[in-house]
């Protein structure tokens, strides 16, 4: 079976009777725990970003204190559960403010959290991946906004990324 295009649903769907619609969602959300999740972020959590951040960061400092630090291997593992849990609540916000302020709240726990990343080369190399979608997001917003997490990005002393 062969997916329409986002075109064609949006035109069906406006077709449809609002009681139709909202089976057809209720449907989508039992089908797929990110469908729910995207769902409850867009009817309780799109209008208040700030708690939707506060509960996020809660979330990543739980996982960061689950983590095993007695072998690297379990750390990296831990770490990148942790990468992609925060990487879809990215997604479904779509604001680059709240990208930056995420990702720099997973760079500074992961700063502190005692694991020796440098030691580690995938460690290392995935902090300076998450350096550089900050440094790419932060040059999407207001000059204001750019300033001040540019100065919180500096005081975490994270690596240099080099521009090319």
């Amino acid at each position: 079976m062969k997916a329409s295009t986002l075109s064609a649903l949006k035109k069906e769907l406006t077709t449809l009777p609002a009681g139709d619609v909202v089976e057809l969602c209720l449907k989508l959300v039992k089908f797929k725990k990110e469908n729910k999740e995207l769902l409850s972020y867009l009817l309780f959590d799109a209008g208040n970003e700030n708690e939707f951040i506060r509960q996020v960061k809660q979330e990543i400092d739980q996982m960061f204190a689950d983590i095993n630090k007695s072998q690297l291997y379990y750390a990296k593992k831990s770490i990148r559960k942790i990468l992609k849990t925060t990487q879809k609540y990215i997604r479904y916000s779509g604001r680059k403010q709240t990208e930056v302020e995420l990702l720099l709240y997973f760079c500074s726990n992961m700063k502190s959290s005692g694991i020796p990343y440098r030691s580690s080369n995938a460690l290392h190399n995935l902090l300076l991946n998450q350096v550089r979608k900050i440094q790419a997001a932060i040059r999407l917003l207001h000059e204001d906004l750019q300033h001040d997490y540019s100065n919180e990005l500096a005081q975490l002393h994270l690596p240099d990324v080099p521009t090319h």
